[in-house]
């Protein structure tokens, strides 16, 4: 992202453990909100949505696999479906069941709600010349919470803004930050003293 110019670029990072939303300008942050809801709240909501109306426990891992697999914001039928295994909670034995996206999508429903929120108050408070580049160059979404499915397009939906996924959504903090160290220059004029 040209993050020198006088042009405003709006980033969405969902982490594990937070998302960040961030309004940058001119090699300024122009408005930076952190919030404690991301790929790790999703995770356990999952788990602790099995184990409530199925009675299955499972583990921290197959929550996250279910995520990736089938996690979906805006669900269609037919439904994706996955087979997981866990412990039946009444018996104590192993056993599979077939789970759905649409089971999924209502486990992560109140943590898209606090993301798509920080979403719209980052876009209420940022000052109009600069909403109207974020009209322009979209919304950049990145982090691995950037790869649940139709987030993307629920974002759109809800701010009306274009979304764009970056490139490598899980690796792209790294490599900004690998940018910075090779642009030195850059990082002293944008770094607080």
């Amino acid at each position: 992202l040209p993050i020198t110019e006088p042009t405003a670029n709006m980033i969405v990072d969902i982490g594990g453990g937070t998302t960040e939303v961030a309004v940058i300008s001119l090699a300024g942050i122009v408005y930076a909100k952190s919030v404690r809801v991301a790929g790790d709240k999703m995770d356990e909501s999952i788990l602790q949505y099995i184990k409530r109306k199925h009675n299955l426990a499972i583990g921290e891992r197959t929550a996250e696999l279910i995520k990736t697999t089938i996690g979906n914001v805006m669900p269609e039928e037919p439904y994706e479906t996955m087979d997981i295994k866990g412990r039946d909670l009444v018996s104590g034995v192993p056993k599979t069941l077939t789970i759905t996206s649409r089971e999924i999508q209502s486990a992560i429903a109140e943590q898209v709600d606090v993301i798509v929120d920080a979403v719209r108050v980052a876009l209420e408070v940022t000052p109009p010349e600069l909403s109207a580049d974020i009209v322009d160059q979209g919304i950049v979404l990145t982090g691995g919470g950037g790869l649940l499915k139709n987030l993307d397009i629920l974002l759109r939906d809800e701010t009306g803004m274009p979304i764009i996924v970056a490139d490598d959504p899980l690796s792209s903090v790294v490599l900004g930050s690998g940018q910075a160290l090779d642009n030195l220059d850059i990082l002293r004029e944008i770094a607080i003293d």
